[in-house]
């Protein structure tokens, strides 16, 4: 029953994000990122980190306490970055095609959902995701191919060819094993 909840819910994310967000190319998510952060500044206090490019980082006690800034957004990217911990493998060995990599020196898809994991079970979250369907896609349509069955190596060729054009240059993202 749980595996089936969750490939609802994140057949429900991917298609509430492809319906609602579109594509964003690299200079649509670099201008989007630009008015968040000049629209959000000085207004996340109690944050943990605010960075250069404007992405939050808050620090939780462990994968089951979701970070503040998740409170004004959809269920759909809430359910998503709760699942991403559980998957991080997975995300782990999938890239982003968002332009991340070049200005969030992000290295895996992971990385826009939590900067870090700690060795006494805190995260560190990212905010990044929160502003980008090409990040949230991503991640929810691995997440459910995986609990649907597939390999990460599937699942990764999928989204290589999914992203190849129009986008912006992967993260670098080693390939999965076989």
């Amino acid at each position: 029953m749980k595996r089936r909840q969750l490939v609802l819910t994140m057949t429900l994310a991917a298609g509430f994000l492809i319906s609602g967000c579109g594509n964003q190319g690299n200079e649509d998510h670099k201008n989007h990122q630009e008015k968040s952060q000049s629209k959000n500044e000085g207004s996340h206090q109690g944050h943990e980190n605010h960075l250069p490019n404007g992405d939050i980082q808050e620090l939780t006690a462990s994968m089951d306490v979701l970070p503040g800034f998740l409170d004004k957004q959809p269920k759909e990217i809430a359910a998503i970055y709760a699942a991403a911990p559980k998957y991080k493998e997975l995300l782990e060995s999938m890239p982003c095609y968002c332009g991340c990599g070049g200005s969030a020196g992000h290295k895996d898809n992971y990385d826009c959902f939590v900067a870090e994991n700690k060795e006494g079970g805190e995260i560190v979250w990212d905010d990044h995701g929160t502003k980008c369907g090409t990040c949230l896609e991503i991640a929810a349509v691995s997440m459910s191919e995986s609990a649907n069955g597939k390999s990460d190596l599937e699942i990764r060729k999928m989204i290589d060819e999914k992203y190849k054009e129009g986008y912006a240059e992967p993260t670098p993202t080693p390939m999965p094993a076989s």
